[in-house]
């Protein structure tokens, strides 16, 4: 890397540093933005300090937004009954995606994890319990992992308290998938959680 000039290395410094970008990579996306005509590389560096600048966490749900409150939450058609809990802006997006949902959302902004000491202080538990009243159903859709259960286990117990219908999304085999390649968890999951025909 010697033979490389101190900014390109800077640049490949700081593209190592984005989550799933190896060395490798970073050497490759650097070497792009050096290749490109000036005026790209100037709109991909603007677009960066464009987003650091004008997104901020919308003051309800706390969902990345331009304006507050965020499109969800201030859309009239929205079904205000219903709270879909996850952790994180992508997940709320992957839900959006399905255009199954039509209720409002509440971004946790991680999940329990007592060895990243993250606990739940750290999360936007005690806004969501501020956002409960008038809501009939709160699902939670957290990753099925054993940080993501235990804070589902965690709000549960706080959000029965109030006397709210809490429901989790369905687990089970995925869709076109052989049951020979799915693991037994998985598969005891998707027994009892099965469906009438």
């Amino acid at each position: 890397m010697k033979a490389l000039p101190e900014a390109l290395q800077q640049l490949i410094g700081e593209f190592s540093k984005l989550p799933g970008i190896g060395r490798k990579s970073a050497t490759r996306l650097a070497f792009y933005v050096l290749n490109t005509p000036q005026q790209e590389s100037e709109s991909l560096a603007q677009s960066i300090l464009k987003v650091k600048k004008e997104i901020r966490l919308c003051s309800q749900c706390f969902n990345f937004t331009e304006k507050d409150p965020c499109k969800i939450c201030a859309d009239p058609n929205r079904q205000k009954s219903t709270i879909c809990v996850v952790e994180d802006s992508q997940t709320l997006l992957l839900v959006e995606k399905t255009n199954e949902y039509k209720g409002l959302y509440h971004v946790l902004g991680g999940i329990i994890s007592p060895l990243d000491g993250v606990g739940p202080e750290d999360l936007h538990i005690k806004e969501l319990l501020q956002r409960v009243d008038g809501v009939s159903e709160i699902i939670l859709a957290l990753t099925p992992s054993t940080e993501g259960e235990a804070t589902s286990i965690y709000l549960a117990k706080l959000l029965k308290l109030q006397g709210k219908k809490i429901t989790r999304l369905a687990r089970g085999i995925p869709l076109g998938s052989s049951l020979e390649f799915v693991d037994e968890v998985t598969l005891g999951r998707a027994l009892q959680a099965r469906d009438e025909v």
